[in-house]
């Protein structure tokens, strides 16, 4: 933290406030991403977890809101910043860099989604992008990735909401920023590589070097839950030794982790059509790892299409 003066105006024009008063244990967490992606979600989880939560809020306004909170050191502020505050978004980096630079912990989380899902979610909504006009939603779609790349790319978090629910969404947010003790919770994820891997995997391992139950007449309807799909995948000497040979390496990562105090990691796993390899892949991957003490939570995206 250093007293350098800094600019009196944003690169917009506006004045920069005064942040001389700023409680050096104040932290605050900026929630942005694209509409659609979950922002109004993840701020009511952070509510409900005790947050004070401001919603649209012109950056501009942050540093004097910090300032008034932080007469509280108990309380905690997240403020939704997005496109829909026209113009005064494009301060929102030189507001961050103004409160690091005075010492507030900040934190970027970032809620992102493919464009074919928040096609989907504003047509069933039945409500224009905020950056539509007289276009049509995916051209404000691609309009706002580009007014938000730069904040995505300085993001702490980044989490893809396309394929979770409103529940795992919490879950998600709940893992990040509750108050209890924090666990580093790890997601194991099946996939299929035609249907685009996870944007959001830390990690992303391909088995389809393995023996494909598809080809197999009796095994194609089952899936990798299944015993006889399970067996037939983890029956090679290949699977053994990939699943052995990748757990002790995601140990090393995973204790890496903790000592960095983050609080969740991704595994994807992933085959052709996300429906046999990968998740037996999965399942047993996800029981090596509960075996050495990690808490863990399995999830297979493409099993059932």
């Amino acid at each position: 933290m250093t007293d350098d003066p800094a600019p009196e105006t944003y690169p917009s024009g506006l004045p920069r406030p005064d942040l001389t008063g700023m409680h050096p244990d104040s932290q605050v967490l900026i929630v942005t991403g694209m509409s659609g992606a979950g922002r109004t979600r993840a701020a009511a989880v952070l509510s409900d977890l005790g947050w004070y939560v401001v919603d649209n809020l012109p950056p501009q306004m942050l540093g004097s809101l910090v300032a008034m909170v932080a007469t509280d050191p108990e309380r905690r502020l997240a403020t939704v910043v997005d496109v829909r505050g026209g113009g005064y978004f494009a301060d929102l980096e030189s507001v961050v860099d103004d409160l690091e630079h005075r010492g507030v912990d900040v934190r970027v989380l970032f809620l992102d989604a493919s464009d074919e899902t928040l096609v989907r979610r504003f047509e069933e909504a039945r409500r224009p992008h905020p950056l539509q006009g007289d276009a049509t939603i995916h051209e404000g779609i691609v309009r706002e990735r580009q007014a938000v790349a730069a904040v995505r790319a300085r993001a702490d978090l980044v989490i893809d909401t396309s394929s979770l629910n409103v529940h795992q969404l919490r879950d998600a947010i709940t893992e990040e920023f509750s108050d209890e003790v924090p666990t580093l919770h790890v997601n194991v994820m099946s996939f299929g590589f035609k249907n685009g891997a996870p944007v959001d995997a830390d990690y992303v391992a391909d088995v389809r070097f393995l023996p494909n139950p598809h080809w197999v007449p009796e095994l194609r309807p089952l899936t990798g839950i299944d015993p006889a799909v399970r067996d037939h995948v983890m029956s090679s000497e290949d699977a053994q030794a990939f699943l052995a040979g990748y757990v002790d390496v995601l140990e090393i990562a995973l204790s890496g982790y903790r000592a960095h105090d983050k609080h969740s990691v991704t595994i994807a796993v992933g085959c052709t059509g996300g429906k046999h390899r990968s998740v037996a892949m999965a399942e047993e991957l996800s029981a090596r790892l509960r075996e050495r003490g990690h808490e863990v939570r399995t999830t297979h995206r493409d099993k059932d299409r």
